[in-house]
């Protein structure tokens, strides 16, 4: 649930609540295209200062052309020709990707990294906690900072998050990570990776413009698209599915010094017995970010569905609440489209190809949010594959991947991960009136505890401590809920973990 915001681009980055989520890819294309492409193209004969008072059709009429944007570096490109083997190479140029090429660069290993566009600059804006890219030393690629933020339960109830909140500036942290990468000696490839081939010690990375690169071990940092990194188990997630416009508009109702979490009030669709009754069922929320009086970033998310709701849908109860809420769309700079796999197996642990993010099962089940657990995991990756590589070169190729991935996945983390999917299969029961209730008790929880679960800090001895607390939180409407909806989900989850042992 944290978030980089997102346009047309086949990237894995970030929501409000997420993290890095994934334009287009998952296991099921069919679902894909009437997730994402249930939306009107947008006409450029229309001028960029029309409000947008009516329908959804008219605010896509607002959306501007793609524009990609590129970082002025000249990058030092891999010489085929050489045909050397170089120690890493990571598959996809996103922050996970880049993070782990710099810091495996930085202890004077060779890394080639391979992207088909890899000075783009991230076309997503994300949003994190503050205190998240402090952890890691990155406050200087936040260029918005909200004091705290506001979680508006119904018409009644309002919760104010005292916990600052932060938008990434893209074209920061993207160069921060690159200079570091060009002055390690990184070598960059634009192209995109078709096939692995294995052998003992080394892998071959076949590229589609005819070029094969030779590593001894390979990061895929894809996303949600699972190129290279194999799954065993049949795939069959939850979805976060979300639409929104960063826009110039007339006014908002929003305090700029307050990030909007999550508002789930329904008044806006009074009017609209269909939409509301869709909503009571399968509810979405509103994610803002106030820039100025007159600049948001405005986002209806699903949290979470299996299947999905359909794209078509969450924009027309976006822009119901926005006609509620009185604010008429002047201009739009970007739009995102952002369909999030949640949940789901991890994959084949271990394996050749080492994964980090959405292709290794990183985002968050319960909320999903994965920026920062996915950057502040970049290092443990990065020191593995270090100190494995130079441990005298006696582990195998796939020895040495084990090894990483038994540092990336740990009993702890997968114990944690079980009981995230806990929580969405919850979530996936709950209709509007149950959310709501669900919410009310989790923010009212002491920060520890809700921090701690949002930013996936808490292991199993205090996520259990997390879910009596919660439950004593709770209304005991919703303590019946979470016992009839969460017995079988429960008994999975302890099932699971007696089945999976070191």
């Amino acid at each position: 649930m944290d978030t980089l915001l997102k346009t047309h681009n086949k990237l894995e980055f970030l929501h409000p609540l997420r993290g890095f989520s994934e334009k287009v890819g998952n296991s099921n294309p069919s679902r894909l295209q009437e997730l994402r492409f249930g939306l009107k193209k947008p006409n450029p004969k229309w001028g960029r200062t029309a409000c947008v008072k009516v329908s959804s059709s008219a605010l896509l009429e607002l959306v501007p052309e793609t524009k990609k944007e590129n970082l002025d570096f000249e990058l030092p490109l891999y010489d085929p020709s050489k045909g050397l083997v170089v120690d890493l190479a990571v598959v996809g140029g996103g922050p996970a990707g880049l993070a782990v090429a710099q810091q495996v660069s930085d202890a004077g290993l060779s890394v080639c990294l391979i992207d088909p566009s890899p000075k783009v600059i991230w076309p997503n804006n994300y949003g994190v906690w503050v205190d998240e890219f402090e952890a890691m030393d990155l406050l200087d690629c936040l260029d918005t900072t909200w004091s705290g933020a506001v979680v508006f339960i119904d018409e009644k109830s309002k919760k104010d998050l005292g916990r600052p909140y932060g938008r990434v500036n893209r074209k920061q942290l993207k160069s921060k990570v690159m200079q570091k990468c060009i002055s390690n000696g990184v070598k960059f490839h634009q192209a995109k990776v078709i096939k692995v081939i294995h052998e003992e010690a080394k892998s071959l990375l076949i590229c589609n413009d005819g070029v094969t690169i030779q590593a001894t071990v390979v990061l895929d940092a894809t996303g949600f698209s699972r190129c290279h990194v194999q799954y065993d188990e049949p795939y069959n997630p939850g979805y976060q599915v979300a639409y929104g416009i960063l826009a110039e508009v007339d006014e908002h109702p929003f305090d700029v010094d307050k990030m909007v979490f999550m508002d789930w009030r329904d008044s806006h669709l009074n009017n609209n017995k269909e939409i509301k009754e869709r909503n009571s069922r399968i509810p979405t929320f509103l994610y803002a970010m106030p820039f100025s009086s007159n600049r948001i970033f405005l986002e209806e998310t699903s949290l979470v569905a299996r299947p999905g709701l359909a794209m078509k849908d969450i924009q027309e109860r976006m822009v119901a609440r926005l006609r509620h809420l009185g604010i008429n769309v002047k201009s739009i700079e970007e739009d995102e489209h952002c369909v999030i796999p949640m949940g789901g197996p991890l994959p084949v642990l271990p394996q050749r190809v080492v994964g980090i993010g959405g292709t290794a099962g990183m985002v968050h089940p319960s909320t999903g949010y994965m920026v920062a657990r996915t950057l502040a995991a970049a290092p443990i990756v990065a020191n593995s594959i270090v100190q494995y590589l130079g441990s005298n070169g006696s582990l195998s190729g796939h020895e040495l991947s084990a090894e990483v991935w038994k540092d990336l996945w740990p009993i702890q983390r997968r114990r944690q991960r079980e009981f995230f999917c806990f929580g969405m299969d919850i979530l996936l029961k709950l209709d509007l009136q149950g959310t709501r209730r669900f919410f009310d008790a989790f923010f009212d929880l002491e920060p520890h505890y809700w921090h701690g679960f949002l930013s996936s800090r808490l292991f199993l001895p205090e996520l259990i401590l997390f879910g009596l607390s919660l439950f004593s939180h709770a209304s005991n409407t919703c303590r019946v809920e979470i016992m009839a909806k969460g017995t079988l989900p429960l008994a999975k989850m302890i099932n699971n973990l007696i089945q999976d042992r070191d």
